[in-house]
């Protein structure tokens, strides 16, 4: 009786041996540690993102109003161009032929016009004293109104026919640089139904645009003269600036997409800026220089269990008193109210101002109305500032009130490991593996 008393003894001492060690253990495995960052001074600004193209401002696109065979080009791709500069010349035995004809037809013309004027006049007389018939000094008037008219008609194919054999030389309208040639020698044109382009011309390549596709949802946010800036692929470390200057009304849908075209003008001095170049822009809608900022992640930081085990908890009151929460009794003690610790989301109290809770939607409202809070660390103490915020780009916040620059606010709080020695201590009930080598 005495040996089974012994042995239910040393089984309960066993026992609780056990159960103390890894008690201990899984407490001292990991260690609670808090992320600070210090309030800085900087600039911010809210951004509407889009694509777009790079193209010239002025471009002008030269034809030909006449078909004909290409006889000669005077100029090239990026070639630099005058008003007036000849660019091309069409062939002109065809149109020359043409003129001649026409030049031909008019001079028979002429002659059958001098003709029925002088039988007109004849005719005239005879009929004025009863020599010809009313019949037929009608007929002699229609036949000499009838030649005038073919006369004129005549002059003005002549004239169409010179027009057309001067459309067979080509002339630059602008001062410019030429963008893209479309025709070679010997390549036969028709300008039978449309005008076909032979030349594109750019006025002035060190003023480019850029038309940037901007999303229903964001184009409300844009307006004229806003700053843009952008990048392109061809010159990634460059940054470009530009600004708004025409929002086009007129939608765009593919997809079920609705976007809207803003008209982007910058600077090219260094001509790197190059047509048809894609462009990822970014729109300024919203600025502030020189002003206090933390980091966006400070302002959804809340003390969770295993902070509170470890720290003192402050939370900020509207009536100005501090709500200290003793995280080790596991009580709110402040304003009257007693909230326990085993509501994991640490509830709303409705007298603690600032909201506690890990509710997302909650503090995403109060972000909305310009307010949130911040947690300081004085001593082992957690202490809740009320800030007001102002602008926010996702990474960085505004604080406009409750903060100045060079104060620490905590950010994030982590947990590391122990030394691997002291999270791998065994039992010492548990066998013992022997040492190699050594007595």
């Amino acid at each position: 009786m005495k040996k089974r008393k012994t042995t239910i003894i040393t089984l309960i001492i066993v026992i609780i041996a056990i159960v103390a060690f890894f008690t201990f253990s899984r407490e001292n495995k990991q260690v609670i540690k808090l992320e600070s960052a210090a309030v800085t001074k900087g600039n911010i600004f809210n951004t509407v993102t889009a694509t777009g193209t790079v193209a010239p401002i002025d471009k002008v696109d030269v034809g030909t109003q006449v078909s004909g065979v290409i006889k000669k080009i005077y100029v090239d791709f990026n070639s630099t161009v005058k008003k007036g500069q000849l660019l091309a010349e069409l062939d002109r035995s065809t149109l020359n032929a043409i003129m001649v004809q026409s030049q031909a037809s008019l001079a028979s013309a002429q002659n059958e016009l001098t003709y029925q004027e002088q039988n007109y006049t004849r005719s005239k007389k005879l009929f004025e004293t009863s020599m010809v018939s009313e019949v037929d000094y009608q007929l002699a008037q229609y036949n000499y109104n009838n030649a005038k008219t073919n006369v004129e008609r005549l002059k003005s194919s002549l004239e169409q026919a010179k027009v057309n054999l001067s459309y067979a030389t080509i002339y630059s309208p602008i001062d410019g640089i030429i963008l893209a040639r479309n025709v070679d020698e010997g390549q036969t044109v028709a300008a039978s139904f449309s005008t076909p382009t032979l030349f594109s011309i750019a006025k002035d390549l060190t003023k480019m645009k850029v038309q940037a596709n901007v999303d229903e949802a964001d184009i409300g946010q844009v307006k004229l003269d806003q700053k843009v800036t952008f990048t392109v692929d061809a010159y990634p470390d460059d940054n470009f600036e530009g600004k708004v200057t025409q929002i086009r009304l007129n939608p765009t849908v593919s997809a079920n997409v609705v976007t809207y075209q803003v008209i982007i003008e910058a600077p090219n001095p260094d001509l790197k800026l190059m047509p048809g170049l894609t462009a990822s822009v970014s729109i300024i809608t919203k600025n502030a220089d020189s002003v206090v900022l933390v980091p966006a992640k400070a302002l959804r930081f809340t003390p969770d269990a295993d902070v509170s085990s470890k720290y003192i908890v402050k939370a900020f009151q509207r009536d100005s008193t501090m709500h200290k929460r003793n995280m080790s009794s596991g009580t709110y003690q402040g304003a009257g109210q007693r909230v326990s610790q085993g509501n994991s989301q640490n509830t709303r109290s409705q007298e603690g101002g600032l909201s506690q809770s890990g509710n997302t939607n909650n503090r995403t409202k109060k972000m909305k109305k310009n307010f949130g809070s911040v947690w300081t660390l004085s001593g082992d103490t957690l202490i809740q500032k009320m800030v007001r915020t102002g602008l926010e780009n996702g990474t960085m916040v505004e604080i406009q009130k409750g903060l100045k620059e060079g104060d620490s606010i905590i950010v994030a709080s982590t947990k590391v490991q122990k030394n691997a020695k002291t999270t791998e201590a065994k039992s010492p009930f548990m066998p013992q593996m022997p040492k190699r080598g050594g007595r």
